[in-house]
């Protein structure tokens, strides 16, 4: 008898708890439909190198410090993308020069002419398109600065509409549909960069 009223009781319960629960729906996932390229990763499996920086991982990290050759290096995508959104936090001294490439048309040749350059360089010599600006596209007035920080970065291309925030702030836009489609890639040119996390969401 009296286990009887027990699991009567616990039933009570449970029934008031699947009510209240009912009152109250789930909250949606932030996270849906992003997918995540880098964060705090072991390996590089989805990148491919090109040129000859010393990309590595280090705490928790990806990092570059140091250029062996008088060119940029770039951590190329192995998946091409069209209409997306990326975020990428990222740390910067005063002296980096760095960026995101979006739409490349070739992984192995990536530059301002085949694809589209989102700045991360403080000290650039015409700061109309240093951090924050689209290389030779979109002007950035005034320009930030991202040196000594962490900063998110986050750029949308849909169709040929451009959008770049740093810091949830926008900092350039542009219509162009010059690369409508290609590779993803994460520059070092000099100083020092880290990425923290580097994420992709398509549409």
């Amino acid at each position: 008898m009296i286990f009887r009223q027990l699991v009567l009781r616990t039933l009570a319960v449970v029934t008031i708890l699947i009510a209240g629960c009912a009152q109250f729906p789930a909250i949606p996932n932030a996270e849906a439909g992003w997918a995540t390229l880098f964060d705090r990763d072991k390996n590089l499996n989805q990148w491919t190198l090109v040129g000859d920086a010393n990309w590595r991982i280090q705490d928790g990290a990806l990092q570059a410090d140091f250029l062996r050759g008088k060119t940029p290096s770039y951590l190329v995508t192995k998946a091409t993308y069209q209409n997306f959104e990326v975020r990428a936090e990222v740390w910067v001294d005063s002296e980096t020069n760095s960026g995101i490439f979006i739409r490349c048309d070739q992984a192995d040749k990536v530059g301002t002419d085949t694809c589209y350059e989102i700045n991360i360089w403080d000290t650039r010599p015409d700061p109309s398109y240093g951090t924050g600006a689209i290389v030779d596209l979109a002007k950035v007035s005034p320009m930030p600065r991202a040196g000594g920080r962490w900063n998110t970065l986050e750029i949308s291309a849909q169709g040929d509409q451009l959008t770049v925030r740093l810091n949830s702030q926008i900092t350039a836009q542009a219509r162009d549909g010059k690369h409508a489609k290609g590779y993803l890639a994460l520059q070092y040119g000099s100083g020092v960069v880290k990425f923290r996390k580097v994420q992709i969401r398509t549409s």
